[in-house]
């Protein structure tokens, strides 16, 4: 047998873990997310079109809330918490906002491809304040990202 076939059978007949999944499923939907957006925001500002889709997606959430989180985890809930996940919103919500600013004028291939260099900003990040190791594939990784950013960016 040939060892990428051999290679992939291993990895067949090996479970994912859920993160993984979960991470892919993150991947597909974001890229969907895009050309639907583009769709929605024809005639219309793009923060008109933010808000719509952020209510939304807090409809949605907070279904979701109810359905999967126990009453209990609520009282598990800091300061830090909140003032950390408030951060995250505030710096989701800019993101957000200078998103659809660009797929409403730009190419949706060229504005999705800038917005997945945020993974370079996110291993650095890592890197630096939560000490997460950054292996030699990582940072291959982050320069093929980085060099296909650069391509698509200047074609």
């Amino acid at each position: 047998m040939s060892r990428p076939l051999i290679l992939f059978n291993e990895w067949r007949s090996t479970e994912l873990d859920r993160w993984v999944v979960d991470a892919i499923l993150a991947m597909l939907f974001a890229g969907v997310t895009a050309v639907i957006a583009k769709q929605g925001l024809e005639g219309i500002s793009s923060e008109l079109g933010l808000v719509v889709r952020t209510l939304f997606v807090l409809v949605f959430v907070i279904s979701i809330w109810f359905l999967r989180v126990p009453v209990r985890d609520v009282k598990s809930i800091t300061w830090s918490h909140v003032s950390w996940l408030g951060f995250s919103a505030v710096t989701t919500a800019l993101s957000w906002h200078f998103y659809y600013r660009a797929i409403q004028d730009g190419k949706v291939s060229t504005v999705a491809v800038i917005d997945k260099g945020s993974f370079i900003v996110a291993v650095l990040l890592a890197w630096m304040i939560l000490g997460e190791h950054v292996s030699v594939q990582t940072m291959i990784g982050t320069t093929l990202i980085f060099a296909g950013l650069v391509i698509v960016v200047l074609q």
